[in-house]
C-alpha cells in the first residue's frame, strides 16, 4: 500500500469512528463519548462507541467483537485510550494490546488523570505505532465540554432549540448562584448541558458562563 493510499484510509477509517461517537453525544456522560473502528487488511472488522451511561467504553467493546481478527490488526480511536479505570477494570489500552492489535491512530489525546499521555505511552512501550492527533479538529465538537470541565470544574453551556447532544438541560432560576449550581453539575459528571434563550441565558453571558 502506497503512503497516500495508507493516509486516505487512515482519514476514511477515523471519520467514521468520529461518526460512531457523535451519534452517542449526550447518551455517555459522565464520560465522554468515544468511537472505535478495528481494521484488517484495509476491512473493518468491528467498531463500537462508548455505551449509554459511559460504560462500557468503545474499545472494550470493539476488540472482544474482532476476536481473532484483531491481532495485526489498526484501531482508529477518537481519544486516547484509557492507560487505567477508576473502578480499576482492565484499561482500554490493555484491551488493545493484549488482543495483538498492531497500530493505534488517535484523534485527540485525553487530559484526564486517567490518560494524560499515559495510554499513549503504554502502547508504545508495547511495540505498537502509535500516531495522534488524526482529524483532531473534526473530534474537536465530542470532547470540547469534557475539557470545558476538567479546566473548570463546570460543564459548558449553550443555547439550544432542543438541547440534541447535550447532556441535560440547564434550568436554575436567574437570580441563583449560577457557578455553584454549574459546579454542582460538574461535579455529577455532566460535560454539555443547554439553555433556552431566556432571561437564564441572559444571566449566563452576563457572568460569563455561557460558553461562546
Amino acid at each position: 500500500m502506497t503512503s497516500a493510499q495508507q493516509a486516505s484510509d487512515d482519514i476514511r477509517f477515523m471519520g467514521r469512528a468520529i461518526e460512531l461517537a457523535t451519534a452517542r453525544m449526550g447518551q455517555t456522560w459522565p464520560n465522554p463519548a468515544v468511537g472505535c473502528v478495528i481494521v484488517k487488511d484495509g476491512e473493518i472488522v468491528a467498531e463500537a462507541a462508548t455505551a449509554p451511561g459511559g460504560r462500557p467504553h468503545a474499545e472494550e467493546q470493539a476488540v472482544p467483537a474482532a476476536g481473532d481478527k484483531a491481532a495485526g490488526a489498526v484501531a482508529y480511536v477518537t481519544m486516547e485510550p484509557c492507560g487505567a479505570r477508576s473502578s480499576g477494570r482492565t484499561s482500554c489500552s490493555n484491551f488493545l494490546m493484549d488482543a495483538g492489535v498492531s497500530r493505534v491512530v488517535v484523534a485527540a489525546v485525553d487530559p484526564s488523570p486517567f490518560a494524560s499521555g499515559r495510554g499513549v505511552e503504554r502502547l508504545k512501550k508495547a511495540g505498537l505505532d502509535v500516531e495522534t492527533g488524526l482529524l483532531s479538529e473534526q473530534a474537536k465538537v465530542l470532547y470540547e465540554g469534557y475539557l470545558h470541565r476538567l479546566e473548570t470544574g463546570r460543564p459548558m453551556v449553550r443555547i439550544s432549540e432542543d438541547g440534541q447532544g447535550f447532556d441535560a438541560r440547564f434550568a436554575a432560576s436567574p437570580k441563583a448562584d449560577l457557578t455553584t449550581e454549574l459546579k454542582r453539575l460538574g461535579e455529577a459528571g455532566y460535560t454539555r448541558v443547554w439553555v433556552g434563550a431566556g432571561e437564564l441565558a441572559d444571566a449566563l453571558q452576563e457572568q460569563g458562563l455561557l460558553t461562546q
